[in-house]
């Protein structure tokens, strides 16, 4: 009897859908599509930059002067934290260890790079990448950008037109660097500004220089530089580097490259 009534109440239930689907009246079963996955971004960092402290020597790792994420959303926090505490110190404690024991070790980072022997690759790609980043984390700062004032802005416009000529130069100068590298703002043996790019670790300051000079801006276009924010977009690293740039530092810099 109980199967039954079971198999009367589902008479029923099949009847009601029927009726309804007669008048009209059954609604539309719409699959909504799962939301698109977003990209995945790189993890926080996780530590700090007080921390990061060379192994030993003569050269000591500048101050980052900011927590690792205060340059995003421009710079991530995971890729500062990665190009300073590894990336920088191994510069620095491999510059240490090339120039113990020799004279280089009582001379200064310009000094070095400036009367550097070309077969002496140690030093030149340690002692480049030691001296290229810490001009690097003095020249940007959070909540910077814009443009430059004072004497450095009059002399962009002197020498390369309008300071939006001088940045199609200089992201030009990024842009093409073939593979790692930097793009330089630099100041030359006549006292007139130059853009100019290197190759790896290789600055306008090192002998054989295509454009030589003091530099007093730099972007770094290695890849370790970007990666795990931008992937393979470097314009986009190179159009979002102009919103850390502090023009102040970079100010500095050029009146006292103009005074020596």
């Amino acid at each position: 009897m109980k199967k039954v009534k079971i198999f009367l109440s589902a008479l029923v239930v099949i009847a009601s859908l029927q009726s309804c689907k007669d008048k009209n009246e059954l609604e539309e079963v719409v699959e909504v599509p799962a939301p698109d996955k977003e990209e995945a971004k790189p993890a926080a960092a996780q530590g700090n930059p007080d921390d990061v402290k060379a192994e030993g020597g003569p050269f000591a790792i500048a101050k980052l002067g900011f927590a690792y994420d205060a340059l995003a959303p421009h710079i991530d926090a995971r890729t500062m934290e990665v190009h300073y505490s590894k990336h920088y110190k191994k510069y620095t404690d491999e510059l240490n260890k090339a120039i113990k024991g020799t004279d280089l070790e009582k001379k200064t980072i310009e000094e070095i790079l400036a009367t550097l022997a070309p077969d002496n690759k140690a030093v030149r790609n340690n002692g480049g990448g030691y001296y290229n980043h810490t001009l690097f984390w003095e020249i940007m700062a959070p909540k910077a950008g814009g443009e430059p004032k004072g004497a450095l802005a009059e002399a962009i416009t002197k020498d390369f037109g309008s300071f939006d000529a001088f940045k199609t130069q200089f992201t030009e100068a990024a842009t093409k660097q073939f593979g790692s590298g930097w793009a330089w703002l630099v100041v030359t043996k006549d006292g007139k500004l130059a853009v100019t790019g290197t190759a790896n670790q290789d600055n306008p300051l090192m002998p054989g220089a295509a454009v030589a000079g003091k530099p007093i801006l730099g972007l770094d276009v290695w890849e370790h530089a970007y990666y795990l924010e931008y992937q393979n977009k470097r314009p986009d690293y190179i159009t979002a580097f102009y919103n850390v740039i502090n023009w102040d530092a970079v100010g500095k810099k050029y009146d006292a490259a103009i005074k020596k």
